[in-house]
């Protein structure tokens, strides 16, 4: 008999199967594995080292099996040695052992252990069991959500549920970490040092396409998670665009040696929008004058040049809106798989939903701190840096000194404590242009002229400047770069070249 569809012991030791179809069919098991593992455990404790980050209760089909490994597990935890006859006065009395032989099943398991078998393939064995049921029961879940109609529930959330609860038993996998050598891990430092030794500028991640920006960062790093983060106005959606654009650009530019591949959801404008955002700056043409439809006959052969310079470039765009962290990361894996992978954007943080968990669900603060939690994780696995623009909380217009600080990120601290890199973008003319000076009571017109003509000179000297503030980076200096901004083409671009030789 096929032992992954054996049938078990009766009574409440097996968990339930599905025969809503009319044919019943067992959930996939192999009590064999199962036995054969706690076997191994019973004769050597240690073994249970080997595979406690693979095997958990849970994952046993037999119930009776989930007592014994929790119980071998305790017992192990607190220094005690797990044997038959140990296990026995916790297994005496134990009405779910009975149909499985009582506490004689405990010998027979350690007794019936073949030699010389893998436990870590017992434990493999046993966790691809218990996915396939979870996965089925997640299956069996969805259908009956879908037969089932209401207002509250359209097909489009049934499936974001579906993705969330994919995404949750995924984040539950085999560990394929653990400790490495020192050794290996220098060898890896050497490699990063040596890439930036040869590298133009000392870029080793992906190049933001500034060279002031790049020479701070050393350009984008894979597994980071990078918060861009401003008031409305300042640019962000802009900065980012521009970033993700000459990324994507340089690696269309450079046959792959520079830039990447990059993926960008925008669940705050559509496609389409982005796109006229980035026609404008490769054209040089006013995104308001392409909106209102003013301009020249000469204007459509620079947007004929510009259009066959961004069908070269491997920049993706996403514009659903409300999507779940879940459906981010399954896009994103889709992405890389599909057409590969280097850079990941969102635009921005707080328009992502969470997974809808009970302990987050109606708790914002919880719901951000789960987000960024998943956002790290996708750099993490996907080995990216990652992008996400945050909304400010409103303090900073209340200060008179408007720079942002990390006090000022909105909602949870959990997005300074997930990200790796920190960056605030403030532009004093925003805020200048809107603070006129006007004359007050008794003031005479000497004075007045006086801060008038103070008011001008910071205008003009801030004109078309914006500030990117680095307020964290975890692997390196903080500090504020100056940029051009351009705001009729929405383009940042370095403001004065630096010679970096000459530092």
């Amino acid at each position: 008999m096929n032992s992954d569809i054996a049938t078990l012991p009766k009574a409440a030791n097996q968990e339930d199967n599905d025969s809503s179809t009319g044919t019943f069919q067992e959930m996939p098991h192999n009590f064999e594995a199962e036995q054969g593992l706690l076997g191994m455990i019973l004769i050597d404790n240690a073994n249970l080292e080997r595979i406690n980050e693979i095997v958990r209760p849970q994952h046993f089909s037999n119930r009776a099996h989930q007592r014994i490994y929790e119980t071998i597990e305790k017992m192990v935890e607190r220094g005690l040695e797990a044997k038959p006859t140990t296990l026995k006065d916790y297994f005496e009395k134990d009405e779910g052992l009975e149909a499985v032989g009582g506490s004689k099943y405990l010998n027979e398991l350690q007794k019936e252990v073949p030699l010389l078998n893998n436990i870590a393939d017992y434990a493999n064995t046993i966790y691809d069991r218990y996915l396939r049921r979870e996965i089925i029961r997640m299956n069996q879940d969805t259908n009956t959500e879908a037969f089932n109609f209401s207002i509250e529930t359209d097909a489009t959330k049934i499936i974001e549920q579906a993705e969330s609860k994919l995404f949750s038993l995924s984040e539950n996998g085999i560990s394929q970490g653990g400790f490495q050598t020192l050794r290996d891990s220098v060898l890896t430092a050497i490699d990063i040092a040596e890439k930036a030794y040869h590298s133009d500028g000392n870029v080793t991640g992906v190049t933001t396409g500034l060279t002031d920006l790049d020479h701070k960062l050393g350009g984008l790093h894979n597994s980071d998670l990078l918060i861009l983060a401003a008031r409305p106005s300042m640019g962000k959606t802009s900065l980012a665009v521009n970033i993700a654009y000459n990324a994507a650009k340089a690696y269309a530019e450079s046959g792959g040696e520079q830039g990447g591949m990059v993926g960008f959801f925008s669940l705050e404008m559509s496609a389409d929008q982005l796109a006229t955002r980035i026609l404008a700056d490769e054209a040089n043409i006013s995104g308001d004058d392409i909106r209102k439809g003013n301009i020249k006959e000469n204007d459509f052969r620079k947007f004929v040049e510009a259009s066959q310079k961004l069908s070269q470039v491997p920049l993706y765009i996403d514009d659903t809106p409300a999507l779940s962290i879940g459906a981010v990361r399954t896009r994103a894996r889709r992405l890389k798989r599909q057409h590969g992978l280097s850079l990941l954007v969102i635009d921005y943080l707080q328009l992502l939903q969470g997974s809808g968990s009970a302990q987050s669900s109606g708790n914002r603060v919880l719901e951000i701190s789960e987000i960024t939690r998943g956002l790290k994780a996708i750099a993490k696995e996907l080995n990216i840096p990652v992008i996400a623009l945050s909304q400010l909380s409103r303090a900073v217009e209340s200060r008179e000194d408007k720079r942002p600080m990390l006090s000022d990120l909105r909602e949870s601290g959990s997005i300074e404590q997930d990200s790796d890199v920190v960056m605030f973008i403030y532009r004093r003319e925003y805020y200048l242009s809107r603070e006129e000076p006007e004359r007050r009571p008794s003031e005479d017109d000497g004075k007045f002229n006086d801060r008038y003509a103070q008011w001008q000179s910071d205008l003009a000297s801030s004109s078309n400047v914006a500030d990117v503030i680095v307020a964290k980076q975890r692997h390196g200096p903080i500090g504020t770069i100056s940029l051009h901004f351009e705001a009729s083409v929405t383009r940042f671009s370095d403001l004065e070249q630096t010679d970096y030789d000459d530092r």
